[in-house]
C-alpha cells in the first residue's frame, strides 16, 4: 500500500476530528462518566483502531497490517502503564473527579503532539544514520532493566511526579493558588491573576508525557520503520485512553505484575533492534563496518511474542496469590464503604451526603458482600498486607466503622453478625 500525502492528510483530519468530538461532546461540560458511558466509548475507540488495521489487509498489504497491530498493542500496553502515573499525579493534586476528564484529554492531546514531533525526528535520524538502532536498542534495554530493578528492589524512581521541574518552574514564574476554581486554569485572588491547581496538574502530566516518549517511540520503531505506521499506531493507542481510565479505575493496580510484563516486552524489542542494527551494520569497529550475519526477528513473531507476554502478565496478575490478596483487600474496603452509605427504609439521616435508601433485600446483599470480602481480607498473608496496604489507617477506619454500624443494626434486630463482631472485638481489621 502506497503511503501518500493524501492518506496522511485524511488520517490526521480523522484524528483531530475525534479529539474535537471528545472535547465538545464529552469533556466541555464537567461530569463524572458512568461505567456504561466509559465502556461504550472505550469499545468504540478500540473498534476504530482495529478496523483501521483491516484497511491494510483489504488492499493486500499484510506486512504493514502486522506492523500496525504489533505497534498498537505495544503502545496500548505502555499507555495503560502511563495511567498509573496519571492516577498518582491527579491524586497528588486532589483533582475533583468531575474535572479529571479534562486533565486526561489534555494529557492525551499533549502526548499526541509531543510524540508526533519525536516520530518525525526519529524518522529523520534513521534516514540519516541507520546505526541509530544500536542506540534505540540500548535505550530500551536500559529502561527494561531499570523498570525490573525498581520492581525487585522496591526502589521506584520518580516518586513525586507531581513536583517535577516543569511544575516548580511554573510556580516560580507565576503565583499559584491552592484552591480549584471550577475547571479554570487561572483565577484572581485579591485582584492578582494566579495559576490554579488545574493548570499545574496539566503541566505535570505534560512533562511526564515527554519522559514517556523516550521509551515509547524507540519501542515502536523497533517494530516498524514506516513513519505512517508509527504515527497511526501511537495515535490510536492514545485515543480512548480517557474512557479507559474511568472504565478500569480501581482495577489498574490489580495488574501487580504489569511492570514485569512491560520490562519483558521492552527488553525483547531492544534485542530485536540490536539484531537489526547488526544486520545493517555500518560501524567500522564492528565486523570492519560490514553487515553481521545474524538472524532477525520477523514482525509476525514479534506480534505473537508481545501478545503472549501481555496475556501471561494479566492472567498472572489477577490469579497469583499477590493478585488475589490485593483483590480481597480492595473489595473489603470497597464493600465496607458502600455499606456505610446505606440507609434503612423509612429512616432519614441528617448530613447523609451520598447515602442511599435501600430495601431489606439490598441491605442483606450488601452485608453478605462486606462479610465475604472482609473474611478474605483477614486471611491475607501478612507479607502481602504489608506490601499492598499503603493507607492502613484509612483502610482500618472504613472497615471498622462499617462493621460497628452493621453490628449495632444486627443486635437491634436480634440477629448474629459474626464477622462484624470479630472486627469490633479486635478494634478493627488486621493491618
Amino acid at each position: 500500500m502506497e503511503i501518500t500525502p493524501l492518506l496522511w492528510g485524511g488520517t490526521i483530519a480523522v484524528i483531530v476530528g475525534l479529539l474535537a468530538f471528545d472535547y465538545f461532546f464529552h469533556v466541555r461540560k464537567a461530569h463524572l462518566p458512568t461505567i456504561r458511558e466509559a465502556a461504550v466509548w472505550s469499545a468504540v475507540y478500540v473498534g476504530i483502531a482495529l478496523l483501521f488495521g483491516l484497511m491494510f489487509f483489504a488492499v493486500g498489504d499484510t506486512g504493514h497490517a502486522v506492523e500496525y497491530y504489533a505497534g498498537y498493542i505495544t503502545e496500548k500496553a505502555l499507555s495503560v502503564d502511563n495511567l498509573f502515573v496519571f492516577l498518582v499525579i491527579m491524586a497528588s493534586f486532589k483533582v475533583p473527579r468531575e474535572y479529571q476528564q479534562k486533565v486526561l484529554l489534555f494529557g492525551i492531546t499533549f502526548a499526541l503532539i509531543s510524540r508526533t514531533v519525536f516520530i518525525l525526528a526519529g524518522a529523520a535520524v534513521i534516514e540519516a544514520w541507520s546505526d541509530v538502532f544500536y542506540l534505540f536498542g540500548l535505550v530500551l534495554l536500559l529502561v527494561a532493566g531499570q523498570q525490573l530493578r525498581g520492581e525487585l528492589t522496591g526502589d521506584k524512581e520518580g516518586k513525586d511526579e507531581a513536583d517535577n521541574i516543569m511544575v516548580r518552574l511554573a510556580k516560580r514564574v507565576l503565583p499559584a493558588s491552592d484552591e480549584y476554581d471550577g475547571d479554570k486554569l487561572f483565577t484572581r485572588i485579591g485582584g492578582t491573576r494566579v495559576l490554579t491547581p488545574m493548570l499545574l496538574v496539566m503541566v505535570a502530566i505534560g512533562a511526564t508525557d515527554i519522559l514517556f516518549a523516550f521509551d515509547s517511540i524507540p519501542a515502536i520503531f523497533g517494530l516498524t520503520q514506516e513513519p505512517y505506521i508509527v504515527f497511526t499506531a501511537t495515535a490510536f493507542s492514545l485515543m480512548g485512553l480517557r474512557q479507559l481510565y474511568f472504565l478500569i479505575d480501581g482495577l489498574l493496580d490489580r495488574l501487580v505484575y504489569l511492570s514485569y510484563g512491560l520490562s519483558a516486552v521492552l527488553g525483547f524489542i531492544g534485542v530485536k533492534l540490536v539484531l537489526h542494527a547488526l544486520h545493517e551494520n555500518n560501524l567500522p569497529f564492528i565486523n570492519d563496518g560490514e553487515n553481521v550475519p545474524v538472524a532477525e526477528i520477523p514482525t509476525t513473531v514479534s506480534l505473537g511474542v508481545i501478545v503472549v507476554i501481555l496475556a501471561i502478565t494479566v492472567v498472572t496478575s489477577l490469579y497469583s496469590p499477590k493478585g488475589r490478596a490485593l483483590r480481597a483487600l480492595q473489595n473489603a474496603e470497597r464493600y465496607s464503604h458502600r455499606y456505610s452509605k446505606l440507609i434503612e427504609p423509612g429512616k432519614s439521616v441528617a448530613g447523609a451526603g451520598d447515602a442511599a435508601e435501600v430495601s431489606d433485600e439490598e441491605r442483606t446483599r450488601a452485608e453478605e458482600l462486606m462479610d465475604r470480602w472482609t473474611r478474605e481480607a483477614e486471611a491475607v498473608a501478612p507479607r502481602y498486607r504489608d506490601e499492598l496496604l499503603d493507607h492502613k489507617d484509612k483502610y482500618s477506619e472504613i472497615i471498622r466503622t462499617a462493621h460497628e454500624t452493621r453490628l449495632a443494626s444486627a443486635r437491634a434486630r436480634g440477629q448474629d453478625a459474626e464477622v462484624s463482631e470479630q472486627i469490633v472485638d479486635q478494634h478493627g481489621p488486621t493491618v
